[in-house]
């Protein structure tokens, strides 16, 4: 189904504008399709990329601000993000050995449990999302660093 027809909307002012309604629209169809995938797990998307981000690191514990320059969305308070995982015991927070002003943040056993639960459904997820023939899939990954560029 075409844009028009989802949004019920006959015209745009131009392909431009088309374009800019199309990227945010599909975001947010994929953001709630992500959502979707992570409620069975007791988790955000925003959670979920914390989560993601400290098990790119690990063991190697990260600082508050390093998570945050890494997240997707980030308007997302880190902080609350970090302390409601810290809470079901998924990351763990510590002072800082060699700097006592810093809290060093890591994932625990029970968080990367988790985030391997959710890998073993990702290729039946992304199954629904393979409808685009892969040398497109490229151009359009292509296309979009170039419009953030």
């Amino acid at each position: 189904m075409g844009l028009e027809q989802d949004l019920k909307q006959e015209k745009f002012a131009n392909e431009y504008e088309k374009m800019v309604v199309n990227i945010l629209f599909t975001g947010s169809w994929l953001a709630n399709l992500n959502a979707a995938r992570l409620k069975p797990f007791g988790l955000t998307p925003q959670q979920y990329n914390v989560l993601r981000i400290l098990r790119g690191s690990h063991p190697k514990p990260m600082m508050l601000a390093d998570i945050t320059s890494r997240m997707i969305d980030r308007n997302s308070n880190a902080t609350r993000l970090v302390e409601k995982l810290r809470h079901k015991g998924l990351v763990k927070r510590e002072v800082c050995k060699t700097n006592r002003r810093q809290l060093d943040i890591s994932v625990t056993d029970a968080g990367l449990e988790v985030l391997r639960k959710i890998d073993e459904g990702r290729d039946q997820w992304l199954e629904k999302l393979i409808t685009i023939p892969k040398p497109e899939v490229v151009e359009l990954n292509n296309m979009l660093d170039r419009l953030r560029g």
